[in-house]
């Protein structure tokens, strides 16, 4: 199983620099795992690249509807004040923004106490460093 933070569930959405390299991670294993929130940050990095211009109107609908269509199919933590109570610790620990401390909290809600590591899917690079000294597999490695 992999948690996927938002960074890299965003160029699944549109293109940038690391899409290739997500789409090649998505391949390898279609089943998604992420924080219920992500919602909210990837429409809003969608809407944003519109107000900005980087998207057209058609585009930005293209990359909604392509959301939509994967959020059907993936995993949703969805348990708040657990979440919550394991981003307010890793904030003492870990150099983090409150959002990523909660998505790393949900992904630590899921990780397998016992059994291979959970695969935690980030382009963000202080948040895979503290995801790593959390115990979780960062990747892309």
């Amino acid at each position: 199983m992999r948690f996927w933070d938002t960074s890299a569930l965003v160029p699944l959405m549109v293109n940038e620099s690391q899409s290739e390299r997500m789409r090649a991670l998505i391949s390898e294993d279609p089943h998604i795992t992420a924080w219920a929130w992500s919602w909210v940050e990837i429409v809003s990095a969608v809407e944003r690249r519109a107000r900005e211009g980087d998207l057209t109107r058609p585009h930005r609908r293209a990359a909604l509807d392509r959301f939509a269509e994967l959020a059907e199919s993936y995993d949703e933590v969805t348990d708040l004040l657990a979440v919550r109570r394991r981003a307010t610790a890793l904030l003492a620990r870990h150099p983090l923004r409150a959002a990523d401390a909660a998505q790393l909290g949900a992904a630590l809600l899921v990780a397998p106490e016992d059994g291979p590591q959970l695969e935690f899917v980030c382009l963000d690079a202080r948040l895979l460093e503290a995801a790593e000294r959390e115990g979780l597999f960062p990747l892309p490695s």
